[in-house]
């Protein structure tokens, strides 16, 4: 036990080393745009695919499984609202940063993983780069940047989801469904949700990259690596929706 315990208190004091490094390097020229702007391809633009199949079915099913409960109380002029705040506010954030997390820090996890395990990183330092700089402070950036704008892309397919959901049985068109959405939605049903994705992101890539930065020797410790970020990466997610829950809660 007490080891366990001791294991666990080491590996939070690196997690606090290794993220004020992160805000140290953030600073200090020169920047890495080329590696920067390939990591926002890799990271943005590859995971479309996976976020639009995940927002689209999330506003398809809310939709018609809400449908049957708002009949029974004759409101459902209702579920273009309750569908949009419900997706726009918690449903798809949470679940396009899970999502993400089961992606990316898992790329990120096994990338640096393997460059640890194979000197790839001891080589660069030798050769004078700095690894932390180019490897870990370009792939953070791109997830803080990234993952809101998938989330808000997420937001709007995962509306029109509803859209289609709501026509199965009604006929509505794509304007008066989205005047219906936007006209109940205010700036606290907007802004903390967009704000908590940037913390999302920050956590995705730090933790796939510090398990990545720090897998130990073996190929074994690759897949441990690329295992241990999705799954702390996703606790971390919850931890940080739920903080943001009680903030907001507050404005109310």
């Amino acid at each position: 036990m007490n080891f366990y315990l001791k294991n666990v208190f080491e590996d939070i004091g690196k997690t606090v080393l290794f993220t004020a490094r992160f805000f140290k390097e953030i600073w200090r020229p020169p920047f890495e745009f080329k590696e920067f702007f390939w990591q926002c391809y890799l990271i943005g633009y590859k995971s479309l695919p996976l976020v639009s199949i995940t927002g689209f079915i999330m506003g398809l099913v809310l939709t018609i499984q809400s449908r049957p409960t708002l009949i029974k109380f004759g409101a459902e002029s209702w579920l273009p609202s309750m569908v949009g705040l419900s997706l726009l506010r918690e449903i798809v954030p949470v679940i396009t940063a899970l999502i993400c997390a089961g992606k990316i820090a898992s790329g990120i996890g096994a990338e640096l993983g393997s460059m640890k395990v194979t000197e790839q990183i001891d080589a660069m330092e030798a050769a004078a780069i700095n690894p932390y700089k180019y490897l870990v402070v370009t792939r953070i950036m791109a997830t803080i940047i990234m993952i809101p704008i998938l989330v808000i892309y997420a937001d709007f397919i995962g509306i029109f989801g509803g859209y289609i959901g709501f026509n199965i049985h009604e006929d509505i068109s794509l304007y008066r469904y989205f005047s219906d959405v936007l006209e109940n939605l205010e700036f606290l049903d907007i802004m903390p949700a967009t704000i908590k994705t940037f913390f999302f992101g920050f956590c995705i890539g730090l933790i796939g990259c510090y398990k990545g930065f720090n897998a130990e020797s073996g190929t074994e410790s690759v897949g441990k690596a690329a295992n241990s970020a999705v799954v702390t990466a996703s606790l971390s997610i919850f931890i940080i929706d739920m903080i943001a829950v009680q903030i907001t809660d507050l404005f109310y």
